[in-house]
């Protein structure tokens, strides 16, 4: 089988592996979409994630999307055949995170495409039956691999103590922080102001339900929430750029004891913003690790309409042009919102 690695920033290579066996409680699934996410493209671009080093050769991708091919001893709760969308973190389940219900801060956690672990930008996978969750006919493989951007969103908001009537601003108009904006809106957000430095990603953003949209290259975001809230600011943040000026205009427009929920990972490993502001004003602030105890939610939220994760995916690329895929992602050309890689396809 085909697996394309990440050998060092910007240099990708396609790998013949021998195809694997499922052991006892695992399936074999067969790749169908997986979603370039920033992450990727960070590694891609850097050869790292902040502290995270790569060891060596590394297969990206975690949002992902398969199909059963067989399964192991012991497996009843998955058929071959079945469309699954795949949880992209194995935890342990006895460490004390875990045994508190916070699998996602599992310090023993092996997650798809993060060293030294590989992902799923490979054709073939055995991988934990517990992981993978049945789609319904109405989802299909690329929405299935978007759940895992929902997911994180879902988890932020939950973060955020969000409730219905609240004001809310998304900070980066990313697939992350558009799954957060379509989730405001079915959550019942009374205004949602979202920033971003790409024209075209804040047209998309009024497009799934923005109130308003700044863009931060030419205007005044922290003025420009203040005016659009005579003053008060919001109620909840979610800072979705992963940028250094972000995480200080995030706590300059959130009210006083309102929320701040940091989404994105900064490259340079720094989150700065004044104190001053931030005591104050009391503000909660809290960190985004992945997600957890999502896809029972997210699948009914897609199946049934609530949620539309199709005006993201923009770009399609067969597996043979993946690392083209990731090109587009990184460089923000053509439009991109969402890139996803058709692991099945090679041409």
């Amino acid at each position: 089988m085909r697996a394309l690695y990440l050998l060092g920033p910007e240099r990708m290579e396609f790998r013949e592996l021998p195809e694997p066996v499922p052991g006892p409680g695992e399936a074999l699934i067969r790749v169908k979409s997986v979603g370039v996410c920033a992450s990727d493209s960070h590694r891609y671009l850097h050869g790292k994630l902040g502290d995270e080093e790569m060891p060596g050769p590394l297969i990206l991708g975690h949002e992902f999307s398969a199909e059963v091919v067989e399964v192991g001893q012991g497996v009843t709760a998955v058929r071959p055949g079945d469309r699954v969308a795949v949880e992209p973190a194995r935890h342990c389940g006895r460490c004390e995170m875990c045994r508190m219900g916070h699998p996602n801060l599992c310090p023993e956690v092996q997650f798809c495409g993060t060293p030294p672990i590989d992902g799923c930008l490979r054709e073939l996978m055995a991988y934990p039956a517990e992981l993978l969750y049945p789609l319904p006919e109405e989802i299909s493989f690329d929405e299935g691999a978007l759940l895992e951007p929902l997911g994180v969103a879902l988890h932020s908001i939950r973060l955020g103590h969000f409730k219905p009537g609240w004001t809310a601003a998304i900070l980066g108009a990313g697939p992350i922080g558009l799954c957060t904006l379509l989730l405001l809106r079915a959550a019942g957000a009374a205004q949602v102001i979202v920033t971003d430095r790409l024209d075209y990603r804040l047209d998309l953003a009024k497009r799934l339900g923005a109130d308003e949209s700044l863009n931060s290259d030419r205007e005044d975001v922290v003025q420009g929430v203040l005016d659009l809230t005579h003053g008060r600011g919001v109620d909840v943040v979610f800072e979705a750029a992963g940028v250094r000026e972000t995480p200080e205009q995030a706590v300059e427009i959130a009210r006083p004891g309102g929320n701040v929920v940091l989404i994105g990972i900064p490259v340079d490993e720094w989150i700065c913003f004044r104190s001053t502001p931030s005591r104050r004003k009391g503000l909660s602030l809290y960190m985004v690790r992945r997600m957890k105890h999502v896809y029972e939610h997210t699948i009914p939220m897609v199946q049934g309409g609530l949620v539309d994760l199709r005006p993201l995916i923009t770009h399609h690329f067969p597996f043979s042009r993946a690392e083209e895929a990731m090109r587009t992602a990184v460089h923000y050309r053509d439009g991109v919102v969402k890139a996803l890689v058709h692991v099945d396809q090679w041409q």
